[in-house]
């Protein structure tokens, strides 16, 4: 290809090698995507003490950071499934090995600010180590917005270009105000055009500053953040950068994602042959104690907190499982929720089943075996589920905001028609809402002929990661040709 581009992608987990979230499932997605079409991509996370996979050691550096030089350690590991390089960034202090990729009832979050700034440094460090220069470099979130500020702060730029992904403005990286010493960035920083918000150290804030694009997961979420309550306080920032704010969409993997030839499945099946998803329905009411019968099955699979309107599932409860269904829940989060989702499955095992844990094998079999899946998030900058469950038959019954609005195509007299249709759509985000939009999908469940067509449209829809990469490609090209970000001292 003419001119391609040479991209290191600096994120905090990677998928299969650490994982909390979609963050690792896009970290490896997407630069696989990218080196497909011909670009030289690589990947640089921390090695955590939870790192599962090989590691070659590959060099040592040494890395300044506000507590002096700190000794590196990178390793080198391979993406599954292809030839992308992921670089892996261990440290002599402890700071990564240590149970918990962020937080740990055994050790201070405040840590963190120590953590990733060395993390950050090193990733700058790491090109001279290589040998080889990128053009961009591509950061994730919270954990990887220092990258921006220590470029934007030296007086003499280097050619490269940072580009920032907001996957989720709800997690700022903030910090008590002390603590701001432990990024070596010059006084001026701190500052309410730098990184101070309201006496505190916010990461994320200072990153939408100095990065020279801006990038989220989806369009929605991209005007969504300008406004509250979606930016969390920071639709300042964002305002003064709107110009800068690209959306793009996430994609999945779709060999990854595959129930047609998905290992972990009680049988395959596909759009064009979905017979099998009958067997895998019997088996994930047999894998989860729930006896067989004709009704439909609901599924949520989800961090079990407030943003994914976990309580108002709960509070539909006593009304949903007065009905002919079966439900199943699986995912870990607040206790509250927890302890409120185990005890309606114990004064309802015949109606209801949780599993409390994080299983990607038996998240595979919910979508496979589920006909309806719930996802009543308060917001939701992109969303995978929910794509996930479209390619396995599992039809989403979603509140209308983010990525969810930009992926579903509502259920209507005219999409029904036009057999368009991929699942339901509800706002405002109310329990009332939610209740209506299930009670719909369990309407037009009854007619077989009608629900095939539905489940088979949900299931053509394509969100591989090829058109998202081509676009990123030219948000790396935009950043690239545009003037730098100037320091601001």
């Amino acid at each position: 290809m003419d001119n391609p581009l040479r991209i290191l992608f600096a994120v905090s987990e990677v998928a299969p090698f650490s994982k909390t979230g979609g963050l690792a499932d896009v970290a490896s997605a997407l630069p696989k995507a990218l080196a497909s079409l011909g670009h030289d991509v690589c990947v640089v996370t921390p090695r955590y003490r939870s790192f599962e996979g090989p590691v070659n050691r590959l060099s040592t550096m040494r890395v300044r950071t506000a507590q002096g030089e700190v000794a590196a350690t990178v390793g080198r590991a391979t993406l599954p499934g292809s030839a992308v390089t992921v670089y892996t960034i261990a440290d002599n202090r402890g700071w990564f090995d240590r149970d918990g990729l962020y937080q740990s009832p055994v050790w201070d979050p405040d840590d963190n600010l120590e953590r990733f700034a060395f993390f950050s440094r090193a990733v700058l460090e790491l090109p001279a180590t290589l040998g080889w220069t990128p053009h961009v470099f591509h950061c994730n979130d919270w954990q990887t917005a220092l990258i921006p500020m220590y470029l934007a702060s030296e007086r003499s730029r280097a050619p490269v270009r940072t580009v920032l992904t907001i996957h989720n403005m709800g997690y700022h990286g903030s910090f008590r105000g002390d603590l701001f010493r432990a990024t070596g960035l010059p006084a001026w920083w701190y500052s309410m055009s730098g990184l101070e918000f309201f006496g505190q150290v916010n990461l994320l804030k200072g990153g939408l500053v100095a990065a020279d694009l801006i990038t989220t997961v989806s369009p929605t979420y991209a005007k969504e953040i300008q406004a509250e309550p979606f930016s969390h306080g920071l639709h300042g920032v964002l305002a003064s950068r709107r110009g800068d704010i690209v959306g793009i969409l996430n994609g999945i993997d779709r060999a990854e994602w595959d129930p047609a030839n998905d290992p972990m499945l009680a049988a395959p099946f596909s759009a064009s042959k979905p017979g099998g998803k009958s067997a895998c329905r019997d088996d994930l009411l047999k894998q989860t104690g729930l006896p067989p019968g004709p009704g439909p099955v609901l599924a949520m699979v989800t961090r079990l907190v407030e943003q994914k309107g976990v309580d108002l599932l709960i509070s539909l409860l006593p009304e949903l499982l007065m009905v002919d269904l079966r439900l199943v829940v699986l995912g870990t989060g607040d206790g509250p929720y927890e302890a409120a989702l185990r005890d309606w499955a114990a004064k309802r095992p015949e109606r209801m089943a949780v599993a409390l844990t994080f299983d990607d094998a038996l998240a595979h079999r919910f979508m496979a075996g589920a006909d309806i899946f719930l996802m009543p998030s308060r917001y939701e900058p992109c969303g995978l589920s929910q794509l996930y469950a479209m390619r396995y038959g599992a039809v989403p019954v979603a509140h209308q905001t983010g990525g969810l609005a930009d992926t579903i195509v509502d259920y209507t007299p005219r999409s029904a028609i036009e057999e368009t249709a991929t699942g339901f759509l509800f706002r405002p985000c109310t329990a009332e809402n939610l209740l209506r939009a299930v009670e719909l999908a369990l309407a037009i469940r009854r007619d077989r002929a009608g629900w095939k067509r539905l489940m088979i449209s949900a299931m053509r829809s394509d969100f591989g990661w090829e058109r998202s990469a081509e676009h990123y490609v030219d948000a790396y090209r935009r950043a690239i040709i545009q003037p730098p970000r100037r320091p601001l001292g």
